[in-house]
């Protein structure tokens, strides 16, 4: 029966498939971010990204919404993004995780090399210098599953605090959709 060989060929191919991580000095630990699962051999790695962020629809005053679109084109082999993507905004003295968008769900993606998915991050401008204002510096983002996390400088002013939880951001991070044609 040829069903066997044909399985145990596609099992060795799905092995072969695997995502690289760069482990460059930009790479931290994502510890216990949204981001943070088992890795399963296919896991896309944030180091194995092309990541352009932006550009972005700014929120040009305190109290406005502003979009950041972030897109990720795969350099390495087939790889699979299952799950939220990990998002800390880092202050020069605090850092803030960032929680998915309410009532969106994952989509589990797999990419090519040279195919791109995309996410959007979606933040309420803080006042400067306000008490519940977090004066973002940098954007760390971790992929699922991948355990490390690349930094990006932020230059879209302060984010809100939200008025229901002290210490979260008034941000929010969309689900992972396949981009391109």
């Amino acid at each position: 029966m040829r069903a066997a060989p044909l399985t145990v060929t596609a099992l060795a191919a799905a092995l072969l498939l695997t995502g690289c991580s760069s482990g460059g000095d930009n790479d931290k630990a994502a510890g216990d971010s949204p981001a943070a699962s088992p890795g399963n051999g296919t896991t896309c790695k944030i180091g194995s990204m092309d990541v352009e962020v932006g550009p972005a629809n700014v929120a040009p005053a305190a109290g406005d919404t502003g979009n950041i679109p972030v897109t990720l084109t795969n350099q390495s082999a087939d790889c699979t993004l299952d799950g939220f993507p990990g998002i800390d905004l880092n202050a020069a003295d605090s850092s803030a995780s960032v929680s998915p968008e309410k009532g969106a769900a994952s989509t589990k993606l797999t990419l090519a090399k040279g195919t791109a998915a995309t996410f959007t991050l979606t933040y309420v401008r803080g006042e400067a210098g306000g008490k519940a204002s977090l004066d973002v510096k940098t954007l760390n983002i971790a992929l699922p599953g991948s355990g490390t996390a690349k930094s990006y400088k932020w230059s879209y002013g302060p984010v809100q605090g939200r008025s229901d939880n002290a210490g979260v951001p008034n941000a929010s991070v969309g689900a992972f959709t396949q981009a391109g044609d």
